[in-house]
Parts: C-alpha cells; sequence; structure tokens
C-alpha cells in the first residue's frame, strides 16, 4: 500500500508539473480516475515500481553497511573486550550480535561452535545486545567480565546461559556461574562500555532485532537452519 501511494503521488506530481494553465478540481478528478484506471489495466508497473524501490533500499543498506565495516573495523573483529573463539588468524571473521534472553538466539548459538569445528580459518565474535529486560544486561556484562577476568571460562558460561529456556533472573545467572564456576563476583565497568559500543554500531547497521551475524560483506538478519548457515559461511569463505 505504501508503495502504490508512493507511485500515485509521484505520478500525479508529474502530471501537475506538465500541466498549463494549473487543471480544475473537475480534471484533477478525471487525471485521479485515469491513473487508477490505468494501474487496474496496468498492475504490472506497481510491481516494476516496488521491484525499484526495493533494488534501491537494499543498495542503500550494502552501501551502510560497507561504511560501518570501514569506519568500525577494529571494535567489530578486533575488540579485546569482545568474546571470541575459534581461529586465532581467521580468514574470516563472523560478528554475532546476540540476546541471553532471545529464544532464537538459543536456538542459533549451537551453530557457532560446530562452524568452528567445521572451518578452521573461521573465528566467531560475540557482540551483546541486551534488548530484552534487564536481565539482559545483567547476563551481558557478566558474560563480558567473565571473558576479561578468565577467558578460558567464558564457552562454558555461555553455553549455560544459552541453555536456559525462557528469561533469566539473578537467580538463573547465579546458578550459571556457579555450574560454569565462574569467580567473578560483578560485573566490571568496562562491560557496561563495550555494550554501550555493541549497541551504537548495531544502531548504525540497522539492526533491529536479534540474533544478527555479519558473515563476511552480508548482514544476515534472525535466525536460519543450520544448513543455510552453513552455505553462507562456505560462500563467503570461498570470497575471501
Amino acid at each position: 500500500m505504501k508503495t502504490i501511494l508512493i507511485f500515485c503521488v509521484l505520478m500525479m506530481a508529474s502530471l501537475g508539473a506538465i500541466a498549463a494553465p494549473p487543471l480544475t478540481p473537475a480534471q484533477e478528478a478525471r487525471v485521479q480516475e485515469l491513473v487508477q484506471e490505468t494501474l487496474l489495466k496496468h498492475p504490472e508497473i506497481l510491481a516494476a515500481a516496488a521491484e525499484k524501490l526495493d533494488q534501491q533500499s537494499a543498495q542503500a543498506d550494502r552501501e551502510q553497511l560497507k561504511t560501518v565495516l570501514t569506519q568500525q573495523t577494529d571494535f567489530l573483529f578486533n575488540d579485546p573486550n569482545s568474546p571470541r573463539m575459534g581461529a586465532a588468524h581467521p580468514r574470516l571473521t563472523l560478528v554475532v550480535f546476540t540476546d541471553y534472553n532471545c529464544p532464537y538466539c538459543k536456538k542459533f548459538d549451537p551453530y557457532l561452535a560446530k562452524i568452528v569445528a567445521k572451518y578452521p580459518d573461521v573465528a566467531v565474535v560475540f557482540k551483546f545486545l541486551p534488548y530484552r529486560a534487564e536481565s539482559s544486561v545483567t547476563a551481558a556484562r557478566d558474560a563480558l567480565t567473565v571473558w576479561r577476568a578468565h577467558p578460558a571460562q567464558f564457552i562454558r558460561f555461555n553455553d549455560i546461559l544459552m541453555a536456559k529456556k525462557g528469561y533469566h533472573d539473578d537467580a538463573s545467572i547465579a546458578e550459571a556461574k556457579k555450574k560454569a564456576a565462574v569467580v567473578v563476583d560483578k560485573p566490571d565497568e568496562q562491560s557496561l562500555e563495550t555494550l554501550k559500543k555493541s549497541l551504537a554500531i548495531a544502531q548504525q547497521l540497522g539492526i533491529q532485532g536479534t540474533p544478527a551475524t555479519l558473515i563476511g560483506d552480508e548482514m544476515l538478519a534472525g535466525w536460519v537452519p543450520y544448513e543455510q548457515f552453513d552455505a553462507m559461511v562456505s560462500d563467503a569463505l570461498k570470497k575471501q
């Protein structure tokens, strides 16, 4: 509907611009009728207009992604305060924006270990977007603090947090620490700064939900089956 309205407005504007002298109310009404008749007889006009708008939008998204990748390379791929796993010197680094309270993140997270096991040249960087409740912030800050203080404990802690069904609370986060043998009692200040930076970058990238995964020069929005994710990683590796 939005596309139709835009198209009709543009068409009316064009007709109005070339009309001289100005149209009378009766003539304007007739022009509107002609526009409607034309669109009904030739619906392919709207399809072509919609396709053109989609192409322009996709191109704008690609250009914005390229700009952010250029400007934020260090934080996205090399930030020492962001957890990572996989290759020490990767050919391809995946950047996963995630949330410990997101049900689709919980489904997607196990894929990451499978990918780095299958592809020795791939690394994964975790960026937390605490979009869901206060416990998203608490869990993310604890995870970031664990990474900074005891990086070897991070994956175990991450896996336990992701395994819980439903939302976390203080008790479930404390239980995850216990199970993972985490020794950090409270989050450090750097964890908050890292979260703020991740949220700012996500906004620049146009990310509206989690999970969102940067694969090469493409952004995968949401959850997909493992086979599709695996194929995307394989294709991205071939481009490196």
